[in-house]
């Protein structure tokens, strides 16, 4: 497995993302011992960045991760996230990054995923309630004190990024970014680029449907958040058919799978960016792995490109309120 550099911080290209062993998708929380052996095939097919959040389960995801990386926790990147819970005494639901409420996550953090110390902390969302330098003076301590080594946004603005860069070095800006969502090309890679920060785009995949195994939602279970995604839902759903069957279209030309194209696509964006697409089954990740040997060719690219843009909104209502743009 290649490696990039997120800022200074050394990862495999492809990372895996562990959200769905506990939290939001179908057949979440029934098989650990699958998901442990999944998380285990990807560090040894070369996967070194695995992804989690205080939020997933929550809690239970990262008490999933530390278990799984306890052996060979130093071989690994292990990243979390922070800021969906209030630990000042916020509302329920209320974002909050404040620097007492980070205090608490952190230690949390810590304690669920048995370590030390976090490689790459995020901010989930961006608090509107906390000023960022306010959030970012707090994390800059955590890294005087040894308890985290970088810090990284999700979802964050140019602004924000900027106000926050100038505070200590981002890491990494973890946002969504895939064939079918490329919001992030107008602005704020290249923010990013100018800034020296990574990239780690999370639901590569665009949440399974650019896999071209979901023609129907009548098998995601009454709690898979997809079942109120727009893009998901009515007519937007089978419209966006076509952007799945456009990649599969590739993929036979290529020779690969449509997953493995869609990743081999967001490698080809840049060498500082890692997608993290998640999967609980070692099927799965072996799968996606392999896109990292996957070499498109400029027409490939062009077309890939160019695909049909898709119907709805990437997130429902609520969801679209907490992203930065």
């Amino acid at each position: 497995m290649k490696h990039i550099k997120l800022g200074t911080l050394d990862v495999s290209r492809i990372g895996l993302g562990s959200m769905g062993m506990n939290a939001f998708y179908t057949g979440h929380s029934q098989d650990e011992v699958e998901s442990i052996r999944t998380i285990h095939r990807a560090f040894d097919l070369g996967v070194t960045f695995i992804d989690t959040a205080e939020v997933y389960g929550p809690f239970t995801n990262e008490e999933l991760v530390g278990r799984a990386v306890k052996r060979r926790r130093d071989e690994v990147v292990v990243a979390t996230k922070f800021g969906f819970l209030s630990h000042s005494g916020r509302a329920a639901g209320s974002l909050d990054s404040s620097p007492a409420s980070i205090r608490t996550a952190v230690e949390g953090s810590l304690k669920r995923l048995g370590t030390d110390y976090i490689d790459l902390y995020y901010q989930h969302r961006v608090d509107p309630d906390t000023p960022i330098e306010d959030t970012f003076g707090a994390l800059a301590e955590l890294v005087a004190e040894g308890k985290i080594r970088h810090i990284g946004l999700s979802e964050a603005g140019v602004r924000t990024i900027r106000r926050a860069h100038a505070v200590h070095p981002v890491t990494a800006l973890q946002s969504e970014y895939s064939l079918w969502t490329r919001d992030p090309e107008e602005e704020v890679l290249t923010v990013l680029r100018e800034l020296g920060i990574g990239f780690v785009p999370y639901s590569p995949l665009g949440h399974g449907f650019l896999t071209g195994q979901i023609r129907s939602t009548e098998d995601l279970a009454d709690d898979d958040w997809r079942k109120t995604n727009p893009r998901f839902m009515g007519e937007n759903f089978q419209r966006n058919l076509r952007v799945a069957d456009e990649v599969k279209a590739i993929a036979d030309e290529v020779g690969a799978t449509p997953a493995q194209v869609a990743l081999a696509w967001l490698l080809a964006q840049g060498d500082d960016i890692a997608p993290i697409p998640g999967t609980k089954r070692v099927e799965r990740v072996e799968e996606n792995t392999a896109a990292d040997g996957i070499e498109l060719s400029t027409e490939q690219i062009a077309k890939l490109d160019n695909l049909t843009p898709a119907s709805g909104d990437s997130h429902n209502e609520a969801g679209m309120r907490l992203l930065e743009r």
